[in-house]
């Protein structure tokens, strides 16, 4: 059987993984690069316990398992050091309203929360330890899943034309104005890098207004984002984004202050209405689509849900 998988972001590259380890021949197609911005640009948390303060309870059930697959098909790529979330004394109230709507945590104290993160010392007074939650970097998962495919013989091709004589097609191509059903959600984050602060793990602020997430990543870098404005303009990061993203760093501590801009960027999230993903079968044609922010966190889920319509419809006519 073969299939063609448009789009070479997380969605496209979990669902051609999926059906290439299940005897399937697949070609990714990917003409426009610009079309994995949103996973470019992802803050790589596999974090379903914390995403239900403001998702569903389907957006938990999906992705509990996205660690373990992430780890089963890229062996060192997650980190599992969990979830920190903090919040200013002055929005500490925040804090117990994120805790009302979540699970799977445990509050900390100032002791505990310097045990975990001993460069926070003495900056917060509480907070809630997700343990159980991980994190990897988006960019090098990408990268590295498209050489494991590549290796695998799964066929990238960048021709538009090439889309004819397939058994199936999977469009993951994300966010587009024309789908009716669909709206861009604008995401800006930057990265900074400081010598001056080392993190664990991601550590949340929360904020009445904005909430932010610093990443720790490799070489003193940090990702810090993202902002959630209902805009499909892909224009460079504003200066109020910029500023605000700034000074939440610089709350969390204030060595951020002095750290390197590295990069800022914008990625444009795909969604519906009521912000959660959807495999849709139309004829041959599959279409997964609406990973909102939780794209690293629901692409496996959903690869395997479009994977099985597939071999179950081949194993149907067998």
């Amino acid at each position: 059987m073969s299939v063609l998988v448009q789009g070479a972001g997380v969605a496209g590259l979990a669902v051609a993984h999926e059906l290439a380890s299940r005897g399937a021949r697949v070609t990714v197609l990917n003409p426009a690069k610009g079309n994995q911005a949103a996973s470019w640009f992802a803050g790589g948390m596999l974090a379903p316990y914390c995403e239900r303060e403001s998702a569903e309870q389907a957006v938990v059930a999906l992705g509990q398992r996205a660690a373990g697959w992430w780890e089963t098909v890229l062996p060192g790529s997650v980190i599992r050091n969990g979830t920190l979330v903090l919040a200013p004394a002055r929005d500490v109230k925040q804090l117990e309203r994120f805790g009302s709507r979540t699970s799977g945590f445990e509050w900390t104290d100032g002791d505990s929360i310097a045990v975990l993160e001993p460069d926070l010392a003495g900056r917060f007074r509480k907070g809630l330890f997700f343990r159980e939650e991980a994190h990897l970097d988006p960019r090098r998962a990408l990268i590295d899943l498209a050489t494991s495919l590549a290796s695998a013989g799964v066929a990238f091709e960048n021709d538009p034309a090439a889309t004819a004589g397939f058994d199936w097609t999977v469009q993951c191509t994300g966010y587009s104005p024309d789908n009716a059903d669909m709206r861009g959600v604008r995401g800006e984050m930057l990265i900074l890098r400081t010598r001056d602060i080392s993190l664990s793990r991601p550590v949340r602020l929360v904020h009445p207004r904005i909430p932010v997430y610093v990443v720790p990543r490799t070489d003193h870098t940090f990702m810090v984002g993202a902002t959630m404005i209902e805009s499909d303009w892909q224009g460079p990061i504003t200066a109020r984004s910029m500023m605000e993203l700034l000074n939440a760093a610089y709350s969390l501590h204030p060595a951020f202050g002095e750290a390197e801009i590295l990069e800022t960027g914008v990625g444009i999230r795909p969604a519906y209405n009521d912000n959660l993903p959807r495999v849709i079968r139309m004829g041959n044609i599959i279409s997964i689509n609406g990973l909102y922010r939780h794209g690293f966190l629901l692409a496996p889920a959903m690869a395997a849900q479009a994977a099985d319509l597939i071999l179950k419809e081949r194993s149907a006519r067998h």
